[in-house]
């Protein structure tokens, strides 16, 4: 008769070395999957750890698991913003709140705008993060419509949308002014009351036409 094993041994720490390799890779994935987004690879963040790929791929065997293990907690953070919003009393600007910080999350870091538009990359950890936000994301939704502030017929499958509507002008317009989404969105926001009321005042000023056109000479679609 076979011998009982007992239980798994734990796991080993990493050596020192090999946990500062990993802090590097992570803090490189950062900066490159938050400027250049998902397209990154492993090489481009090897170089920009100044390692080499094989270190990279001995710590993170794809770029899904380092996808997840560095978006896994943003998006915990983004649960965090809705489970706070729905304690709020006023149920609109509940709304309003949570959809200002999300999107003030994502404004900087392109990598965690794609991850959350898209079902591509993340294992277990970004996909339950996910899943989590969608009964928060409809509550939020359906208390501002209970409470009179949100326009009946917006759907909670309608937030993503309005991330990503978002999330095209900070593309368009980041190399000329980064923070023109924020007027961009009041404006989203003032259409998604359900009775209208006085406009928002609006936090950033228009674009001029010499700032349009360098816009539109800087975008690559």
């Amino acid at each position: 008769m076979a011998r009982d094993a007992g239980p798994a041994a734990p796991a080993r720490p990493l050596r020192r070395d090999a946990e500062l390799n990993r802090r590097r890779i992570l803090a490189a994935a950062r900066e490159v999957f938050g400027r250049r987004g998902l397209e990154a690879t492993l090489d481009d963040i090897a170089h920009h750890a100044g390692l080499g790929v094989g270190t990279v791929y001995r710590r993170f065997p794809s770029k899904e698991h380092l996808v997840e293990a560095m978006f896994a907690e943003r998006m915990e953070e983004i649960g965090t913003l809705a489970e706070q919003a729905l304690k709020a009393d006023d149920a609109w600007q509940a709304f309003v709140d949570f959809t200002w910080k999300s999107i003030e999350l994502h404004s900087g870091d392109r990598g965690l705008r794609e991850i959350m538009l898209s079902n591509k990359f993340g294992h277990d950890h970004v996909a339950e993060s996910k899943a989590r936000l969608v009964p928060l994301i409809t509550q939020l939704v359906e208390r501002a419509q209970a409470a009179g502030g949100l326009r009946a017929d917006f759907a909670p499958t309608d937030t993503p949308l309005l991330h990503m509507m978002i999330g095209s002008v900070i593309e368009f317009t980041s190399a000329v002014e980064p923070d023109l989404w924020r007027r961009c969105l009041a404006m989203l926001l003032d259409g998604l009351r359900a009775q209208p009321g006085k406009p928002s005042k609006l936090p950033r000023p228009p674009l001029g036409v010499d700032e349009i056109d360098e816009a539109m000479s800087c975008w690559r679609p």
